[in-house]
């Protein structure tokens, strides 16, 4: 994939049933947007039937109900369409981890490739805000001035909320450092970084001159 800057992703959010596909847990609801020159210029979102009830503690937790999970498409059909939604595109997601973890099993099982990288917020947060109380995303939204659009746990809702962070990361280190264009290699870098080096790398982006 070329390189593409770190303004024009799709960032995603899974809603799950458990912890990990690995256990046995499916997807239940996937939310995306997508980000065009900092930009939302386009949304996904569609809940998805596992197969199975889902537990309480989902229940409440998420706000998605078994009852709303009636009738909904398959996993196997939204993922198709996502996999559309996502094609040429890198994404972002909070904690994404947890989230490139349903989505490799969940495009495996309908024989889909993802060829795009993934950078994680929750780890660029830790080089950017330091000083935040956590990196929950609730806390940064707050800590760092977002207004809050929708409730959290629910999957659309919670993507748009990383956008919004993302992009408010990235204009924290174009005007702390003067540097106008980012890339998303280099925001996946950065969430590499040690935490005592963000300055020395931030600062060396901005003269172009970055040694490891």
């Amino acid at each position: 994939m070329q390189q593409m800057l770190a303004d024009s992703v799709v960032v995603l959010d899974f809603e799950t049933s458990g912890l990990s596909p690995k256990y046995g847990d499916r997807a239940i609801e996937i939310g995306a947007v997508l980000v065009e020159q900092g930009v939302i210029v386009d949304r996904f979102q569609k809940l998805m039937n596992p197969g199975f009830r889902i537990k309480p503690f989902i229940e409440h937790y998420t706000g998605i109900t078994n009852e709303m999970l009636e009738g909904q498409p398959c996993c196997e059909e939204v993922m198709v369409e996502f996999s559309e939604f996502i094609a040429g595109h890198n994404i972002v997601a909070h904690n994404a981890s947890f989230d490139k973890r349903f989505l490799d099993f969940e495009l495996k099982r309908v024989n889909r490739v993802y060829h795009g990288a993934c950078c994680c917020s929750l780890l660029v947060s830790r080089r950017i805000y330091q000083d935040s109380p956590n990196h929950k995303l609730q806390t940064l939204v707050s800590y760092s001035g977002i207004l809050q659009t929708a409730a959290f746990h629910r999957a659309l809702a919670d993507a748009e909320m990383t956008a919004y962070l993302w992009m408010s990361m990235i204009d924290r280190i174009r005007q702390q450092y003067g540097i106008p264009m980012i890339s998303f290699d280099q925001l996946s870098e950065l969430s590499r970084v040690d935490k005592l080096s963000v300055h020395r790398y931030l600062t060396s982006l901005a003269k172009g001159c970055y040694v490891r």
